[in-house]
């Protein structure tokens, strides 16, 4: 079943010809596209709460992660990958927006009270990923969870998608049994779905790959695995039988369906024949609640909700075959702000950003093209917690203390090294300060209005 009625548009392929060719060599350096003329397909799938140590190719041992491995193996694989907050919804703004979240003061996710608060939602003056590529010709689909508003003029199908199939909110239950009073949602219509949800995701990925396998299309694969609440059915807890602990071998059985549900997608791109004319993202939204559901951050400090490594180092990969390095590893900052500016530089989208973007191109420093690091710092703030790296340094503000590390020689943010070296921690903290003075205030959530009541 189609995720909604719209038809594949059937004028994409005009609309695609002529100039991709050029464009894409120049965003490419000297590297050739495999078919002249088509612009890449682009899939970005997104985990929920995957903590940095809990695949296989991140040192894993106990959970199998063949599927997202693969990625790693047939691409670039970036060790000191970012999100641009500990939690979900912030992060997913930037991720649509390329554009540091906290500038239009999408800086929490909504609480109970902001839920249906109308303040709530993607800021409807920034320009979203699948809005660009929709004008660029592109079949926009997305899968799975929203999180960027409740209201209709905030959902999917008002922020730039053709199709859509997933949910609103921030969690949501998994199995058949325990999902009544939660919303599935197809296009905008509210359906009944009676498949394990990771699986029912993988479905209509794949059905997304079938009909639109003759003209370029931008997937949008954000799951709620392996986000609370801990469900799995029989045939993916009996994988882990071995596992004691209860809530690990739940967790275990839930990031294993969603590795299968990452295997579908790729095996069908390579069964239609796309694999090299797609260019694929694998990411994380924030780091692991290691207490709530085990899912780890080892080697990092720190968890979900914080920024510190542990809630904002996350696993991050990038797959485009014959145009990226196959099993590179990265190890300079990126961010997650760096996927839109990517994917509209693959797809030959040269037009500037109705607002300039904090995000890169990253295809000339993967492609071996480009000689400097992509970011010269990074910075976040959520709430009273603040961070900004620059180098190896990286500054951190919690709880009223202000500390430095420097990150090659300490990855757990063990040694403050502020009193050592205060010229240092000065220059992290100018930088800070200068990019603080751009952003807008928190439009909703607690944190946010005692930081405007502070500021009256």
């Amino acid at each position: 079943m189609p995720l909604s009625s719209r038809g594949p548009g059937f004028t994409r392929r005009d609309l695609l010809a002529g100039g991709a060719g050029a464009a894409l060599s120049l965003a490419l350096g000297s590297t050739a596209c495999a078919e002249p003329g088509r612009k890449p397909n682009i899939v970005l799938i997104v985990a929920d709460d995957l903590g940095y140590g809990e695949l296989g190719i991140q040192g894993c041992k106990d959970i199998p992660t063949p599927n997202i491995d693969a990625i790693a193996a047939g691409g670039v694989r970036f060790t000191d990958g970012y999100v641009s907050c500990p939690v979900c919804s912030p992060t997913c703004a930037g991720l649509m927006t390329g554009r540091y979240q906290q500038r239009f003061g999408h800086e929490f996710n909504p609480g109970p009270a902001e839920a249906a608060d109308s303040a709530f939602g993607l800021a409807a003056d920034e320009q979203t990923l699948a809005e660009r590529l929709k004008e660029a010709g592109y079949a926009t689909c997305m899968v799975g969870k929203w999180h960027l508003g409740y209201r209709p003029e905030c959902r999917p199908m008002r922020r730039g998608f053709d199709e859509f199939f997933g949910f609103l909110g921030g969690a949501h239950p998994y199995v058949a049994a325990r999902l009544a009073g939660a919303q599935i949602m197809r296009g905008d219509e509210v359906v009944t779905e009676r498949q394990y949800l990771t699986d029912a995701f993988a479905r209509e990925a794949v059905a997304v790959v079938d009909r639109h396998r003759d003209h370029p299309f931008f997937l949008y694969l954000p799951f709620n695995a392996v986000h609370a609440p801990l469900q799995a059915p029989p045939r993916y807890q009996q994988r882990f039988a071995a596992i004691q602990d209860p809530k690990r071998r739940t967790f275990a059985a839930m990031q294993a369906a969603m590795d299968d549900a990452v295997g579908r997608v790729l095996d069908r791109l390579r069964e239609r024949g796309l694999e090299r004319d797609t260019l694929l993202f694998f990411i994380s939204d924030n780091g692991g609640p290691t207490a709530q559901t085990s899912s780890g951050n080892g080697p990092l400090r720190g968890f979900k909700a914080q920024v510190l490594e542990g809630g904002i180092r996350v696993p991050f990969m990038v797959r485009w075959p014959g145009r990226l390095p196959e099993g590179k590893v990265y190890d300079k900052p990126v961010i997650s702000l760096d996927i839109h500016a990517t994917a509209l530089a693959a797809a030959g989208i040269r037009k500037k950003s109705e607002k300039p973007l904090d995000g890169v191109n990253l295809l000339p420093a993967l492609s071996g093209k480009g000689g400097r690091e992509p970011h010269k710092a990074l910075f976040w703030r959520f709430g009273a917690q603040s961070a900004v790296r620059m180098g190896d340094w990286k500054m951190v503000e919690q709880q009223g203390e202000t500390r430095l590390y420097h990150l090659k020689d300490d990855i757990h943010e063990d040694r403050d090294l502020s009193a050592d070296n205060p010229r240092k921690l000065k220059e992290l903290q100018k930088a800070y300060e200068a990019w603080d003075r751009q952003l807008a205030e928190p439009r909703w959530g607690a944190q946010g209005r005692a930081r405007r009541a502070l500021r009256r």
